[in-house]
């Protein structure tokens, strides 16, 4: 049986693996389905539709799968559909979609949110992501798989966050960040590479040094993007890194941080 406090309220029409726990004063809605092994403290309230994977741990006073904040909300039956082994600290919020998008917002896998993180409608947040304490995304925001945003970090809607990109502690992002770019500022700027993430995830010297070579060649050389990502095909096509980083320049819309 899952264990669920007496004090807790749980619709009928939720669905629960067997070895859910649910804590005291805390609220989960209809529609809303919960994996094995989830953990769900006091005080959090879950709205449907709401998906949850397997062996999360949802700290107090969280608010999961409420709706989103958007003015042209009109109660549509969005979705908020969230991973497996994700830490979601005190205080998060996390809402549902909007029809306007594609009607889901997405969490995906052993991601930390801390205390107070917020992450709007539409998101589409990846895995091995951190997000420090009050870091917050507006709508539409993509997320890629091993970003860090340092606390108190603000991204304007419709930016997208490469890989393995960094911020620093109160930063203001308006543009979209290539991978592995660190940025911090209001507004924010570019401030290298996370080689020292690199080296932390095994990656070699040879690799390193060809995405060195690949961020002087799009901000300190002075050329057009066309310009830098001919002089990089060759390394894109060597690293399969570097031509995740000029695809994460060539596919933005609302143009790179600098």
């Amino acid at each position: 049986m899952s264990r669920i406090h007496p004090l807790a309220i749980v619709d009928p029409a939720a669905r629960l693996a067997d070895d859910v726990e649910v804590g005291p004063w805390s609220y989960i809605g209809a529609d809303v389905e919960i994996g094995a092994g989830t953990q769900v403290a006091s005080h959090v309230v879950i709205k449907g539709p709401t998906t949850i994977g397997r062996g999360n741990r949802i700290f107090q006073f969280a608010s999961v799968g409420e709706e989103c904040q958007d003015k042209k909300y009109k109660g549509e039956p969005t979705r908020l559909v969230i991973g497996d082994n994700n830490i979601i600290r005190e205080g998060c919020t996390l809402h549902r979609g909007t029809v306007q998008d594609q009607g889901i917002t997405r969490i995906g896998s052993n991601n930390l949110l801390m205390a107070y993180v917020h992450v709007a409608h539409d998101c589409v947040v990846g895995d091995n992501i951190i997000m420090a304490n009050n870091a917050t995304i507006a709508g539409h925001v993509h997320v890629g798989d091993g970003a860090i945003l340092g606390g108190y970090t603000t991204v304007h809607q419709f930016c997208h966050i490469g890989s393995f990109a960094m911020s620093a502690a109160n930063t203001a992002v308006f543009k979209d960040i290539p991978a592995f770019v660190m940025v911090g500022g209001n507004p924010a700027s570019a401030h290298g590479m996370n080689f020292e993430g690199m080296r932390r995830r095994g990656y070699s010297a040879e690799l390193i040094s060809a995405l060195r070579r690949a961020y002087k060649v799009v901000y300190r050389q002075g050329l057009t993007t066309s310009e830098a990502m001919a002089q990089l095909a060759e390394a894109a096509e060597q690293f399969p890194e570097v031509a995740l980083y000029c695809a994460s320049i060539n596919e933005s819309t609302r143009g790179i941080t600098r």
